[in-house]
């Protein structure tokens, strides 16, 4: 087993000092402000997942809609609990979740659309979810080991968006 790098003196002396930083500690080995920034966009990137995916929930129209539909209103209460998970890391962090509805859809990764078509709705989908996934993937990769916590939400909302995808590929296969 390796050794501590500092001894238990010098960790508890250290937790005494700015204790306002709560979770931050000289322990931590990113940069706050930045990682903040990041979250903000994940968090906005999730909100206008949630609302897209539930405009094409009730949207959904055709043959077969009804699964599909409901398979929208699942991803939706996934993508707002991953909304949640990165509000609540805001938070930890000490910053201030940015819901601010007036900037959402220019800070989020994906884009908030809408379409006429099952088929175009899941297309949509199908976007939104590989473009968080490649964007979650390089988040995570620049987290490293600086920010283990937040690197772990990222790499849990990454599994997750991985099975939406394949979820949405699979209906494009179907109905093809």
């Amino acid at each position: 087993m390796a050794e501590f790098l500092t001894d238990i003196k010098t960790i508890r002396d250290r937790a005494r000092q700015e204790m306002d930083k709560g979770p931050v500690t000289p322990a931590y080995g990113a940069d706050v402000g930045r990682v903040l920034a990041v979250l903000n966009e994940a968090l906005a990137t999730e909100i206008v997942c949630v609302l897209r995916y539930k405009q094409h929930h009730y949207a959904a129209r055709g043959l077969n809609a009804h699964a599909v539909a409901d398979e929208f209103a699942e991803h939706a209460d996934e993508e707002q609990g991953h909304a949640d998970r990165f509000a609540e890391r805001i938070s930890q962090l000490g910053g201030t979740p940015d819901m601010n509805p007036d900037t959402l859809s220019g800070r989020a990764h994906s884009e908030y659309t809408t379409a006429p078509q099952l088929i175009e709705m899941i297309k949509e989908n199908l976007v939104a979810e590989r473009i968080a996934i490649a964007s979650y993937t390089e988040i995570i990769n620049w987290l490293g080991d600086g920010d283990v916590t937040t690197r772990r939400i990222f790499e849990n909302t990454l599994a997750n968006e991985e099975e939406h995808a394949d979820d949405m590929l699979t209906f494009l296969e179907q109905m093809s």
